[in-house]
């Protein structure tokens, strides 16, 4: 296939934004085009223009006029209406000399046009339609220079042209600023979304390791005050125990791994299983109910740590003997309630600490809800609802 053929792909450049000024050029860039008096002052070295006192003197005010606009203009001390007079002023000297002296005098006024590009390239831009700065400082130097040079006899193509280069010097002198202090807008704009992002992911690091460990942890508190209370009495039972607890806190260790890598959470169906065994071990009587067909894997490991931070609370707060948890999915959606006796000293409802927080976040996350506090019946009800394609969306992203 000829490279005629085909749909064509648009050359994108390999730019290093790190090794790009956020500031964007310099006044001196633009100072630099003060070389183009050579034209006049090559008029004045053939003899061109009388007197040459004042032609001299014309060019350095010219000269130094224009450096002044350049300065003021990028230095944010000086109010905008320094450099637009000092661009007036500018402008009538340009004027002046191109009238007094005429030949290739009007070669100032694309300087002036660049000039009055510094200037409109500054000033501020926040509504939409046509750029009135633009039109009114570039149009005016422009036309202005157009008015000079027929007031003054020059042919049509002279006019033209300078009239051409004034515009041209203006208007790309302009865009080119409003470029640069873009691209400076969204280095700033990367560098913060880039922090933003750092500091959700710690977030989200510390809220799993919360999740992770404050359910081991409060299991192996639990298993440890067992062996205290049978070691004396029944030494195979507190054995049993504490090789309960090793098991427990080599899977935490493994969890943290897991964590540190990325992983986020063991999935619905362990959870369920932990939690049979840590309510039984903390003397709780607990019943599981599910119904509904198996989730995708974004929800089914949201609701994992749902299942974790409620069992979680019912074993540090509730006092209760009896949690029940109830599960129903459908396709819209699925409903995960856990519900505890407990006597109401800070249950489920009301530890209100970093995990329900945490919780509540991650449902968020993907328009799901949690709620928790007192149970109709009396005890603590924790129950969060998501709804399927709103996790898998997110899931996706």
């Amino acid at each position: 296939m000829t490279p005629w053929k085909g749909t064509p792909k648009r050359r994108v450049p390999d730019l290093d934004l790190e090794h790009l000024d956020r500031h964007g050029p310099g006044g001196l860039v633009f100072v630099f085009w003060l070389v183009i008096l050579v034209w006049p002052v090559w008029d004045m070295v053939k003899g061109r223009t009388h007197p040459l006192w004042l032609a001299a003197l014309t060019l350095a005010l010219f000269a130094l006029l224009h450096s002044a606009v350049v300065r003021t203009a990028f230095d944010g001390r000086y109010p905008m209406r320094v450099p637009i007079a000092l661009l007036v002023a500018q402008t009538g000297v340009a004027s002046a000399g191109a009238l007094a002296f005429q030949g290739r005098w009007y070669t100032l006024f694309p300087l002036v046009g660049l000039a009055a590009g510094v200037v409109v390239g500054h000033m501020p831009r926040n509504s939409k339609g046509p750029e009135l700065h633009m039109l009114i400082g570039i149009g005016s130097v422009s036309s202005l220079s157009a008015l000079i040079g027929w007031a003054s006899g020059e042919d049509g193509g002279a006019l033209a042209a300078n009239w051409y280069g004034t515009v041209t010097a203006g208007i790309v002198t302009a865009v080119f600023l409003r470029l640069s202090i873009v691209i400076g807008l969204l280095r700033d704009a990367r560098e913060q979304l880039a922090e933003a992002a750092v500091a959700r992911e710690r977030l989200r690091f510390s809220r799993d390791l919360h999740d992770l460990l404050g359910h081991t942890l409060s299991l192996m508190v639990v298993k440890a005050q067992a062996v205290r209370r049978v070691a004396e009495r029944d030494p195979a039972v507190a054995a049993e125990q504490a090789a309960d607890i090793e098991t427990v806190g080599r899977k935490a260790l493994e969890e943290v791994r897991q964590a540190v890598s990325g992983y986020r959470g063991r999935g619905l169906a362990e959870e369920l299983d932990a939690a049979r065994m840590a309510l039984a071990d903390n003397g709780v009587d607990v019943s599981v109910r599910r119904t509904g067909p198996p989730l995708p894997s974004q929800p089914d490991a949201l609701l994992g740590w749902a299942v974790r931070e409620g069992v979680t609370n019912v074993i540090r707060h509730s006092d209760a003997g009896r949690c029940e948890i109830t599960l129903r999915s459908g396709d819209d959606g699925a409903v995960l309630e856990v519900k505890d006796d407990g006597t109401g000293k800070g249950g489920i409802g009301g530890s209100g600490g970093h995990g329900l927080r945490g919780l509540s976040e991650r449902m968020e996350a993907v328009a799901g809800t949690v709620q928790a506090g007192p149970a109709p019946d009396g005890g603590f009800l924790l129950t969060v609802t998501i709804p399927v394609t709103a996790a898998l969306d997110a899931g996706g992203q």
